[in-house]
């Protein structure tokens, strides 16, 4: 974080303090909610959680190098005592950022955030100093925390922002006002929390409104509810996509034999071609708007093209891909899952599955519940289980109870009528299985909602390891 005295912290966030003998001192550290990030100057931000309360960590902290606890009572070391901790750090969170003089990036959409903001992290950090939200850390703690690890020499700050309800949006917004503001997709992730596309669309809508008039909004031409978002504006308006009415589009949309895909990007300024690292069609969408946010900031297209070119996945578990040394591949995609990012992994194992396929090879969808999708549940499960029937996935294990036998049935009635799906209990029963029936060049996909927990699946397979699954 820039560097602020104790007294201007307290000033900023309405609070007092107590057991602090010189309120000159500054925090020269980062700001942290986890006692095990403690770093010396660090501000200790204490919440009180379900399970812990980070106020039993105040003296933990202090003596590991801690300058002061931001906390709701007094805890016996230096502190600034507030009323509401999460509203005191979005109110530190807004005073940085205004100091900032940072361009700040914010984006959002039902799926494919955490992949876009990597890509836009990468791209930008080549033209100036970038700071990101890291991993999925983009609620009213996480995107506060993200703003506060900007320094003076950060230029463009990048956030992802996520809604689970209508204003949650404008409220982050509020805490970090950007300049740019970027809405990927309207889904039907969460759909069982808004109640409708509609309510997702209008929450995720409010970024576009929260933009000033010099800003801009980078909205996807080929998302029917994300384009009508331009009248909610008025800021001014980008379109990306493959639409010839984008203004940031792909051409030539193409997937090499390992499943990478390949495009022609055109840009206002230029044009110039993209074969990226990762894996999947869908990744087009996401790097075009990548593309669009730097074509903004000043990036020509061949610098883009090659940033682009160039970028990894950042985030763990999210198409994660590890071939063992026996031939088999592993696609660790567990990190979340919904129905839009369940089928877009389900094309990119169809397409990986080509070359491994000439070597005799399988794919293998080890799929699990898809949580928080309401009344839509069941279709949305039949749905997948059909889809990897469609895409001639040779392999599908169904993991889990009532949401993964509707993938299996699904499966089913699409005409996977023999072994080509199976339902199991839990992820020992799957890796069980898959230790068993795995043989060289065989593609493994391992995709569920972050509670399923089926990354431990595909932890285990790469480890090779015997007996139990690991304990969560």
């Amino acid at each position: 974080m820039i560097a602020l005295s104790l007294a201007e912290i307290a000033s900023v966030v309405g609070g007092q303090t107590y057991d602090i003998p010189d309120p000159s001192v500054q925090i020269t550290g980062p700001v942290v909610r986890d006692s095990r990030e403690v770093e010396p100057g660090s501000l200790f931000v204490a919440f009180v959680g379900e399970r812990v309360d980070g106020h039993d960590f105040a003296a933990q902290v202090v003596q590991g190098g801690a300058t002061a606890v931001l906390a709701s009572r007094p805890v016996g070391v230096p502190a600034i005592v507030v009323d509401d901790v999460q509203a005191a750090l979005g109110a530190l969170a807004r005073h940085v950022v205004e100091r900032l003089g940072a361009t700040l990036v914010a984006l959002t959409g039902s799926a494919g955030k955490t992949s876009t903001k990597d890509l836009i992290a990468q791209v930008l950090r080549r033209k100036a100093p970038t700071v990101f939200t890291p991993g999925s850390l983009n609620n009213e703690i996480g995107l506060p925390l993200t703003a506060l690890s900007a320094t003076d020499e950060t230029k463009f700050l990048v956030l992802e922002m996520g809604a689970r309800g209508i204003g949650h949006i404008r409220y982050l917004a509020g805490l970090t006002p950007p300049k740019i503001g970027l809405v990927l997709n309207v889904g039907t992730a969460h759909i069982g929390e808004f109640g409708g596309r509609e309510q997702i669309a209008q929450a995720k809508g409010e970024l576009v409104e929260a933009l000033p008039e010099e800003g801009a909004a980078i909205l996807n031409a080929d998302d029917p509810l994300v384009r009508a978002m331009a009248s909610r504006t008025k800021a001014r308006v980008i379109l990306f996509g493959e639409s010839g009415e984008a203004d940031v589009r792909a051409e030539n949309v193409r997937l090499t034999e390992s499943g990478q895909p390949a495009f022609r990007l055109h840009t206002p300024s230029g044009a110039s071609d993209v074969t990226m690292r990762l894996y999947g069609e869908h990744h087009v969408s996401n790097a075009l708007a990548a593309a669009a946010v730097a074509h903004e900031l000043g990036m020509s297209a061949d610098e883009i093209a090659v940033a682009l070119s160039e970028a990894g996945s950042l985030s763990r578990w999210r198409m994660e891909v590890t071939e063992r040394p026996d031939g088999v591949t592993v696609v660790n995609d567990a990190y979340n899952a919904n129905p839009e990012s369940m089928r877009a992994a389900l094309r990119a194992l169809a397409a990986m599955g080509g070359a491994s396929r000439a070597r005799g090879g399988r794919t293998w969808a080890v799929l699990g519940k898809m949580a928080e999708l309401g009344d839509e549940a069941l279709a949305e499960h039949d749905a997948v289980g059909r889809l990897a029937v469609r895409l001639n996935v040779s392999k599908l294990v169904a993991v889990g109870g009532r949401e993964a036998s509707w993938l299996q049935l699904g499966a089913y009635n699409e005409g996977s009528w023999g072994e080509e799906s199976v339902h199991v209990s839990d992820a020992q029963a799957a890796v069980d299985l898959l230790r068993n029936e795995l043989r060289p060049g065989d593609v493994v996909l391992v995709k569920a909602s972050r509670s399923v927990g089926l990354e431990w699946v595909a932890q285990a397979l790469l480890e090779g390891a015997e007996g139990e699954v690991a304990a969560r």
